[in-house]
This record gives C-alpha cells, sequence and structure tokens, in this order.
C-alpha cells in the first residue's frame, strides 16, 4: 500500500479526529476515511514533519517564529490542508 503510515499515527489521528467531531461510530468510519485520503497525499515521512511544525508553532521566542514564517514549512502546511479539503469533501 502506498504511502502506508503506522497504525499507532492512524489512531491518533482517527482519536483526535473523533473528539473534535464527536464520539460516534459514524464518527469512527468517517475519521478513518479521512486519514486514508491523506495518506493518498502525503507520504508518511511528510505527515510526520508537518505534525511536528504544528506542534512547534506554539513555542514561544525565536523557534516558534521559525515554524510560523519558514516558507518551506508554510508550503507543507498548504499540502495537509489541501490533503484534508480533500478528505472532508471525500468522507464528511
Amino acid at each position: 500500500m502506498a504511502n502506508d503510515y503506522p497504525t499507532e499515527a492512524r489512531v491518533d489521528y482517527v482519536l483526535g479526529c473523533m473528539a473534535s467531531n464527536g464520539n460516534s461510530y459514524l464518527t469512527m468510519q468517517k475519521c478513518s476515511c479521512s486519514i486514508d485520503v491523506i495518506a493518498e497525499h502525503l507520504s508518511y515521512e511528510e505527515y510526520e514533519q508537518v505534525e511536528t511544525v504544528l506542534g512547534m508553532q506554539d513555542q514561544r521566542g525565536e523557534l516558534g517564529v521559525l515554524f510560523r514564517t519558514e516558507r518551506g514549512m508554510q508550503d507543507q502546511l498548504q499540502a495537509l490542508r489541501q490533503a484534508q479539503a480533500d478528505a472532508n469533501l471525500r468522507c464528511f
């Protein structure tokens, strides 16, 4: 399977998605679909990098500024947002 993500990463995404959208069986199905669509767009390595950027953007000082403003990181975030938009159209 292309861009196969580790089970832990898929479960983590689904649990976070469910926490944001309701903890129902239907939501679990939609969130599972969503991570599958994201995996079609981004390799796991790219996904990990974007998750790191998202986590580091809340940091104070120069480090946080770097993660909020550096062009390459912003491009990675845009790629994730596009994948999420496609997932929303296809799954929700």
